[in-house]
């Protein structure tokens, strides 16, 4: 059961199996093969995402329990569809109503669940720090922060929010007895607390004493050692069970970095599936960020990642290579860095292994320090010289992580320790480098008893990597937002044809089931927010002068001006496609909604830059100034200049968008792999960083607009609502149902060239094979030219295009037929495919044969 096409669906108490059952029809009827869901074992109350699980032996009442999974499985089956389900192998929720956390509380490294969990007992002196208390420990007690109450029959503590249970013996106590009111009932207290297999703590004590692996920088979340046969065993008999009952076709792997076995965890995984059921062959994908030119490692018994790589190169492709200097000009006139982006993240990742992930850090370099105990040549350095060493080699780490676990490192796992190694050296002092070379050495192939320090290394690399650009950097470097993103690099600004092209190649013959993805559950902005951002690619002089303008009207305070030019940014990508141009005529609640949303954008991007706030330490007066940004656009605003100056402006760069977008879209749904389909993103996306893109969907409108007549002469209410997106979607997943050997693995890419003045501005391949192909044709760079056929000047706009044709190469010649504008064009004898006569309705094409295939 290989998807033919997915559609992501967020599952939470507020939309559960039933929730979803009630929308298969939409998504059958709109091609969809498989639902991709988000977790399904039992996470905490109230979880909205389900990766904070805390039972991975049941499938999640709050959902609706495996009774209701069955129930949706069998109703997608009867319209032959099928599941794909995510899993969490790598942590679970570090919270007491974890069955199994609770019994290693219990019972400490006696538990029979011990072995689940990645804890350092030793570092811990044999107990478990908890840093749940909002003050020292000390201070906490005082408070009557730390209190004993009874419940279910024994006693337990309340601390942080969570009911801790107590050692074998301590069941018994009265919690009248342990009073924190009294220095007699605290004095109990403290040495009840002291007799436990925890250490309750200070929240910011978790940065450096903590002694177990978490799941990046969050705390609630324990990382699990699925490396243990009987570890994975235990989480994963659950979902070998709905797998080999069939509920199941394929699974979603989350955070495959994480895992200390990444490559022998999805053997075991993928022998289990088998076993489970012999007679079919699991979809495995990977949630794995790409490097540029990295791939993911042909190892691995998996269809590929979940797309985000692919999610880059359609975005790149989008932006004119030529504004990337005068908007990185502008951003530094209004006070960002001067120095280059690289620069910039080694001195965020510097930053964070001494502060937020000292423990961590402090934990690698004494395993490092003991592993060159053994090695004579080694004992002339110290820990001090080994925190040097790989404080500054991790800074200019190239890529997520190695997999030397796997058989030893890889061609790419050794280019990558040479490239960090070459940063490192010119940043070490002279004494260090011998310590350097003899530590590479020592990683190429890495020798039995450095595997538990590189172990160490590789699991770290990851959450470094992660929180230093994704959550970091990419909230401190604006030139242009669109291009930051999950899967992005800052070092990538825009992406020719040509490049695109040869990833296309590449992925069709080395991973032709990979899945496509355009937007996500984690995407910092949605994919329309972006294609409009990309527009102002096309000028950034007009963009910047503007820019510059409204930077300057009121209020005038704090607020630097990067921040204000992130913001703005931010607006204006994220303004919604049904308002109206003139502000005057806007619904005040719809606006204030909106600043809504956008506020709770602007505090997490403040707190995550860490620049001026941050989540440990907010600065309340400097998040005042910036919610006054948005306070002035209130439509009762005392100076209505910000509001009417912003939906001046965007007004006109809302159709320019909206091109983007559909050639975006089309990309996804045609190019080698599996196209995903983010819920609610088949009309204009323009949401924002989780929680604003995990919103209740609305999937009334989306059957409304579903059900209207085709639009193969788009109106201006067809492009405004989205249903020109909706329905090239709908139109690209019926040929591909029609006609699988178009799209499927094994069938043809051939990129397509153009000739004449506009040759730059297309990007078109054919799909196939033998007699049987599709064409693609998709425009880009040229947004605003082609804004005509968004406001029902399709005739005025295809005129960009006169003198500009595709040269097909034999397979191509002969007519075709546009299944979205039901228009047909002929190639001339010698290939040639005028584009202006193919795309007299719509700015992109997605063609069949004239003769051959006909429209689904």
């Amino acid at each position: 059961m290989i998807p033919r096409a997915t559609a992501r669906l967020q599952l939470h108490a507020d939309f559960t199996f039933d929730d979803a059952r009630a929308v298969l029809d939409h998504y059958a009827a709109l091609g969809v093969s498989h639902l991709y869901l988000s977790p399904l074992t039992r996470a905490r109350p109230g979880s909205t995402h389900g990766y904070d699980v805390i039972d991975p032996t049941r499938v999640d009442e709050a959902l609706g329990g495996r009774a209701g999974l069955r129930r949706l499985a069998e109703d997608a089956a009867a319209r032959r569809m099928g599941l794909i389900a995510d899993i969490v192998p790598n942590h679970m929720a570090a919270d007491a109503r974890n069955p199994w956390w609770r019994d290693v509380l219990e019972h400490g490294a006696a538990s029979a669940h011990a072995r689940v969990f990645d804890i350092d007992w030793a570092a811990g002196e044999g107990r478990i720090l908890l840093p749940l208390l909002p003050r020292s420990y000390g201070d906490a007690l005082a408070a009557g922060d730390i209190r004993l109450v009874r419940g279910h029959g024994a006693a337990a503590v309340l601390a942080g929010g969570q009911t801790l249970p107590l050692a074998r013996g301590d069941g018994d106590a009265d919690p009248r007895d342990f009073d924190p009111a009294s220095d007699a009932g605290r004095a109990r207290l403290h040495a009840l607390l002291e007799r436990q297999h925890y250490r309750l703590a200070w929240w910011r004590a978790a940065a450096c004493r903590l002694n177990w692996r978490r799941f990046f920088l969050v705390s609630e979340l324990v990382g699990v050692r699925v490396e243990d046969p009987a570890v994975f065993q235990a989480t994963h008999a659950l979902i070998l069970d709905l797998y080999g009952e069939g509920l199941l076709d394929g699974l979603r792997i989350d955070h495959i970095d994480g895992l200390a076995e990444p490559g022998a965890y999805l053997r075991r995984l993928r022998a289990a599936l088998q076993a489970a059921a012999p007679d079919r062959n699991p979809y495995l994908v990977v949630e794995k960020i790409l490097a540029p030119g990295e791939t993911p490692d042909r190892r691995w018994p998996i269809e590929g990642t979940t797309g985000y790589d692919f999610m880059d190169d359609a975005g790149a492709l989008l932006h004119a290579p030529a504004a990337r200097r005068p908007l990185l000009a502008f951003w530094r006139a209004c006070g960002g860095s001067p120095h280059r982006h690289a620069r910039q993240l080694r001195a965020i990742r510097a930053s964070l292994l001494d502060r937020q992930m000292a423990g961590e850090f402090r934990a690698l370099v004494q395993a490092w320090a003991a592993a060159a105990r053994h090695d004579p040549r080694a004992r002339r350095w110290g820990t001090d010289a080994w925190r040097r060493l790989l404080r500054t080699w991790l800074a200019g780490f190239p890529v997520y992580r190695s997999y030397a676990e796997d058989g030893g490192p890889s061609e790419a796992d050794r280019a990558a320790w040479a490239e960090a190694g070459r940063v490192a050296r010119t940043r070490l002092p002279a004494e260090d480098a011998g310590l350097l070379d003899l530590w590479l050495a020592w990683l190429a192939p890495p020798s039995p008893r450095v595997l538990p320090a590189l172990r160490r290394l590789q699991q770290l690399t990851p959450p470094l990597a992660a929180k230093s650009l994704e959550d970091t950097l990419f909230y401190r470097y604006g030139p242009l937002l669109s291009r930051n993103e999950v899967g992005a690099s800052p070092r990538r600004f825009s992406l020719d044809g040509a490049a695109f092209h040869r990833r296309n190649l590449r992925r069709a013959r080395d991973w032709p089931l990979a899945m496509l993805a355009t937007a996500t559950h984690d995407h910092k902005r949605g994919e329309d927010v972006r294609a409009r951002l990309a527009a102002l690619t096309e000028m950034p002089g007009p963009w910047t002068r503007f820019a510059l303008r409204w930077l300057e009207l009121p209020p005038r305070n704090r607020l630097v001006p990067t921040d204000r030019y992130m913001l703005l940014q931010t607006l204006v990508g994220s303004w919604p496609s049904a308002w109206p141009a003139d502000a005057t005529r806007l619904d005040p609640r719809a606006v204030r909604a909106w600043l809504a949303r956008v506020a709770q954008w602007q505090r997490k991007a403040l707190r995550e830059a860490g620049l001026r706030s941050s989540w440990t330490d907010p600065d309340a007066a400097y998040e005042a100034d910036a919610q006054a940004c948005l306070d002035a656009l209130d439509p009762d605003a005392e100076d209505p200049r910000p509001l009417k100056t912003l939906a001046a402006f965007v007004a006109p760069l809302a159709a320019p968008g909206w091109i983007n977008g559909l050639a975006q879209a089309l990309l996804r749904n045609t190019a080698p792999g599996i196209p995903d389909l983010y819920q609610g993103t088949e009309t204009w996306d323009e949401s924002l960083v989780d929680p604003d893109n995990r919103r209740p969907v609305d999937h009334r409108r989306l059957d409304r607009l579903l059900a209207g007549p085709p639009p193969h002469a788009p109106t201006p209410a067809d492009w405004r609502g989205g249903r020109v997106k909706q329905y090239l979607i709908q139109t690209a997943l019926a040929l591909r149902a029609a006609h699988p050997r178009l799209f499927c693995a094994g069938s043809g890419y051939v990129p397509v060239a153009a000739e004449g003045p506009r040759a730059r501005h297309v990007v078109a391949f054919l799909r196939g094979g033998g007699d049987d192909w599709a064409l693609v044709v998709a425009p880009r760079l040229c947004a605003l030219p082609l804004a005509g056929y968004a406001r029902g000047e399709a005739a005025e706009a295809c005129r960009y295009w006169e003198g500009t044709a595709l040269v097909l190469p034999p397979a191509g010649a002969g007519g075709w037929k546009d299944v979205l504008g039901a228009g047909a064009a002929e190639a001339g004898s010698d290939g040639r495919l005028p584009l202006a006569a193919l795309l007299r309705r719509w700015p992109v094409a997605l063609c069949v044969r004239a003769a051959g295939a006909s429209a689904p």
